[in-house]
């Protein structure tokens, strides 16, 4: 009996050496007559991932798992393949018969299936026998072998692929050993290539085949178009289990388009001059674009007469996105729900924040660093500046009002970097925050009270937490006949189109050091400019803070941010370097908010509302309102000790006429909340209407007549 077994092992062995692939070994002795070599099994599952093989080879173990099953538990289809090894002549293995109970469950999914392979079948099989298995058998030779690989699928039950191209490397290994004993050293380093080859297959398809899976349980999150310029695209949010991702699809341009596009670029460049003047101011660079538009459609009329008038947009687009822009790049810049892009290199993908699903990873590259490069000179020249490799910082913005930074390799050490943070064109509102509980209404009529009889506000926070977001959303409370400036580093700031508003943005020094225009110059050059208030983008420096609080006390409204996390630490910031303000300066200071960003939810909230109460040598905090995060609301902390006499002592009101505008000012805001008015300039023209008829307003809200008040009747 073990002469028997070693001559068996013996040739099979022999035949290994002489095939170009592995063969499969089995684990019984094989009688020639019952059991044919010249095909096996090769068992494939509708649900079965595009690589995956399941292999089955005795007739005896085939026809026990055959009975093992009801008739109900076959979904799946096989086909008979033949191996490699095996010799043509050779006739095909004998199937086992199938029950008839089993041929009437699977006989549907016979017919569904077997025209998708049908085209895929060896000619051996064309005419042959199906036979149907199921994962739950697969799954016992799995645990034969102890071989299982688990995830979750869509349903969210466990499901089990077998990978039985293992259990092949686990028959070689165990011929192997059987080789071994017989003294076969040169086959052994054969059969240790063979093991190799197979198992890194098998890793091969296990993770070709966990892509699958991922794919198959994406989800889509959002999707919604874009237009720029004509050219419409189509963005799609998806979901997986790695995470979120931002899919931009671009329309294919064929080689002809594309050098037909070239022509027309060329011709273009000929008949359109542009001035350096013209690109860097935003007024002019639309009539650019409108000029640009119109020669761009006349030379594409005269190369294609009979254009799609949906594809002659496109086209157009196309060319002002390369020409004036910076490609595709600019449907991010124009998609309002992102906040932030980021071209890390062209080693990497370009990144979005979006405001609702924060950061994500989009689809699209820039290939090259030239071209990073080339964008960042682009922007460079429209605001007057240059980045080179001795200047590798920039600092600017866009025509759109986007604040764009710049760094170029080496300092950006991955390779050349673009961030663009985008100026909102639909900037939030007093009643935006009020519906997302950014704040309440009575933190909102509190600041309204203030800002109408010209107090003095500063907004703290860190970065990102919505400072001035929310200096924005409060500027509409300032009554329409007062002169407005803003002082800036990058323009963000975006008032009511009505209001006597005049922004001003500093300027970094050229290369020659000359030409800077800093916070500190516009501030000194406001103060002769009559304002009756000052909006500061922030304070950083000494000489910046001393004037703003001298402005103060000269009689002028201030408002400006500060980074700190809280009240007290406002304080803190302001009284020591670099600001070194004196404590006793801080009584000018009326109100001071201070903004909370919760970046594990993903949402901001003003975190305290405080008064000052300064003495010669010390100042402190008296914090009024306070956000309790357990509840997600805004609470009365204290009672205020001097906020409501300083609004008595200047505009004479008692204290029930305090409380009384308090009330009316917030059923103004609960209203424009119910009747969802929310935009800038609506937002801005009620409180407007309320400063001059404010009797009429109500009226009209108590007939919900929005139209007469945004008339301005």
């Amino acid at each position: 009996m073990k002469k028997k077994i070693k001559k068996t092992v013996k040739k099979k062995s022999t035949k290994n050496i002489k095939t170009s692939k592995p063969a499969i070994i089995s684990r019984e002795p094989i009688e020639n007559k019952q059991r044919s070599s010249a095909s096996d099994l090769w068992i494939k599952g509708i649900e079965s991932k595009p690589h995956e093989e399941v292999y089955a080879s005795e007739e005896d173990r085939l026809r026990k798992k055959l009975e093992r099953f009801s008739g109900s538990q076959w979904p799946a289809v096989a086909r008979q393949v033949q191996t490699p090894q095996a010799s043509q002549s050779m006739p095909p293995a004998e199937l086992p018969p199938m029950p008839k109970k089993m041929q009437q469950s699977v006989q549907p999914l016979i017919q569904k299936t077997s025209a998708q392979v049908k085209s895929n079948r060896p000619a051996e099989i064309k005419s042959g026998e199906y036979f149907a298995t199921t994962k739950t058998a697969v799954l016992d030779q799995a645990r034969e072998v102890n071989l299982e690989d688990e995830w979750e699928g869509e349903s969210g039950e466990k499901k089990t692929e077998l990978k039985i191209k293992t259990e092949e490397a686990k028959d070689i290994k165990e011929d192997k050993k059987s080789v071994k004993k017989h003294g076969k050293e040169d086959q052994k380093e054969i059969e240790e290539k063979k093991i190799k080859a197979v198992e890194q297959e098998v890793a091969s398809e296990l993770i070709k085949e966990k892509y699958h899976e991922i794919k198959k349980n994406e989800e889509i999150l959002d999707n919604y178009e874009i237009e720029v310029d004509g050219a419409r695209v189509k963005v799609e949010i998806k979901k997986d289990p790695l995470g979120m991702s931002y899919n931009i699809y671009l329309p294919k341009i064929s080689p002809a388009t594309a050098t037909l596009l070239d022509e027309i670029r060329n011709e273009l460049i000929s008949i359109t001059t542009i001035s350096m003047a013209e690109l860097t101011d935003p007024a002019a660079f639309s009539s650019i674009k409108e000029r640009f538009i119109g020669d761009a459609r006349n030379i594409l009329s005269e190369k294609l007469p009979n254009i799609n008038k949906e594809v002659e947009e496109f086209l157009v687009g196309v060319l002002m996105q390369e020409m004036l822009g910076l490609g595709s790049i600019e449907f991010l810049i124009d998609d309002p729900s992102l906040e932030e892009i980021v071209i890390p290199s062209a080693k990497e993908n370009i990144r979005v924040y979006s405001k609702k699903h924060g950061w994500l990873l989009t689809n699209i590259k820039i290939e090259k660093e030239e071209e990073i490069v080339n964008y960042s000179n682009i922007i460079a020249r429209r605001v007057g500046r240059q980045i080179t490799v001795l200047n590798p910082l920039l600092d600017a913005h866009l025509v759109t009002g986007d604040r764009v930074n710049a760094v170029l390799y080496p300092i950006g050490t991955k390779g050349n970097t673009i961030t663009v943070r985008k100026f909102s064109r639909d900037p939030f509102t007093i009643i935006d925050f009020i519906n997302n509980k950014t704040c309440d209404a009575d933190v909102a009529v509190l600041l309204w009270l203030a800002i109408e009889f010209e107090m003095n506000v500063l907004i703290s926070g860190g970065t990102g937490s919505g400072k001035t977001s929310f200096l924005n959303a409060c500027m509409p409370f300032i009554q329409p006949n007062q002169r407005i400036i803003s002082i800036e580093d990058t323009r963000e700031l975006m008032l009511p189109e009505f209001l006597y508003w005049t922004p001003l943005v500093t300027r970094t020094p050229n290369p020659e050091g000359k030409g800077e225009v800093s916070m500190l110059d516009l501030l000194i050059n406001s103060l002769r400019m009559r304002p009756d208030r000052i909006i500061l983008g922030e304070m950083r420096k000494q000489q910046e803070a001393m004037v703003l609080f001298e402005a103060m006390h000269t009689g002028h409204s201030v408002y400006a941010t500060v980074h700190a996390d809280t009240a007290a630490e406002t304080i803190s910031r302001l009284v020591n370097p670099p600001l070194n303000v004196p404590p006793n300066l801080l009584k000018s200071v009326n109100l001071n908010v201070v903004m909370f960003r919760d970046r594990r939810k993903g949402i901001r909230r003003v975190l305290q509302v405080a008064e000052y109460e300064a003495g010669k040598d010390s100042a402190r905090a008296n914090i009024l309102y306070r956000w309790i995060h357990e509840e997600d609301k805004m609470k009365l902390h204290s009672e205020s000790s001097r906020f409501f006499e300083d609004i008595a002592r200047n505009t004479g009101m008692s204290e029930p006429e305090i409380k009384k505008e308090l009330e009316e000012k917030k059923k103004i805001l609960l209203w424009l909340v119910k009747q969802k008015i929310r935009d800038l300039e609506s937002v801005g023209k009620v409180i407007s209407f309320y400063y001059r008829n404010k009797d009429l307003l109500f009226k009209a809200m108590q007939k919900d007549d929005i139209k007469i008040i945004l008339a301005g009747r």
